[in-house]
């Protein structure tokens, strides 16, 4: 590749990659052989893009992220509402986005961005469709489907060959098993399971793991009973919750029940 007015001296461009005059390559970037970096990406400081990866679009990706072989990266969503609008990826810093993994940029309808978090695992053959926001510390597994507009919060594993149907939030802290197809809100700490996907308790083990407070944990679980068993309806058990709640955990359940929903919620069985 001959010399570029956006690329930080320090990086390392392989000669048989492409970098469209307007693009910024941060320092001590690598990119591999046969990549093609577009006009309007960015990318920060230490990012790797490996080898065969095509990142166009307005796309910033964030320092240390690295980009493994055959990934699509800011393309044009899939959605045929989509005009050719001014859209946005935003990448946070240090994932790890596997191989043919695909991101698209958001439209007019979500918000015109796509926005991923910081430390995130994106394991080979995920997608993650137009206006997703996807927090901190998520693990997509293989193969999982993100369709559009779904939130997913932070220290969220979705399990492989999961799909997520557009719209959809998922809390913080929630686990999916594999092989779910998943149409409404998942609580948070929630656990998801079966093919079609039911809310079957909490993610016990990833609350241990995170080290929360014993107190914390058992103050979930009374308040998982009560929304699986409680008088009235989901929503109605949830704001009884609130009512004089100490721990923290049940008061963030409380506000993402009592939140606005498109899809409705998983329920208890």
């Amino acid at each position: 590749m001959a010399a570029h007015a956006g690329v930080d001296p320090t990086a390392q461009v392989h000669s048989s990659a492409i970098v469209e005059a307007g693009a910024l390559i941060g320092p001590d970037c690598r990119v591999g052989p046969f990549c093609t970096i577009g006009a309007q990406v960015r990318l920060g400081a230490g990012v790797e893009v490996k080898s065969h990866v095509v990142i166009t679009g307005d796309t910033e990706i964030g320092d240390q992220t690295v980009i493994f072989p055959f990934s699509v990266i800011g393309e044009i969503p899939q959605d045929l509402k989509f005009a050719g609008e001014d859209t946005k990826l935003v990448i946070g810093k240090r994932n790890r986005i596997r191989e043919h993994v695909t991101m698209n940029t958001g439209t007019a309808g979500g918000g015109y961005v796509t926005r991923i978090g910081d430390d995130g695992l994106f394991m080979a053959g995920c997608h993650v469709a137009h206006d997703a926001q996807i927090g901190n510390n998520v693990i997509l597994v293989n193969n999982v489907a993100v369709a559009g507009h779904v939130v997913i919060e932070d220290d969220v594993i979705v399990g492989g060959l999961s799909g997520l149907h557009q719209w959809i939030r998922i809390g913080r802290g929630a686990i999916i098993g594999a092989l779910s197809m998943v149409t409404a809100d998942v609580v948070p700490h929630g656990l998801v399971q079966g093919p079609r996907g039911e809310l079957d308790g909490l993610n016990l083990v990833g609350l241990k793991r995170r080290g929360v407070a014993r107190a914390d944990i058992s103050a979930l679980r009374a308040a998982f009973q009560t929304l699986k068993t409680g008088e009235g309806s989901f929503r109605d058990r949830a704001i009884g919750l609130g009512d004089g709640a100490d721990s923290e955990y049940v008061r963030e359940l409380v506000a993402f029940v009592t939140g606005d929903s498109d899809r409705g919620f998983l329920t208890p069985k």
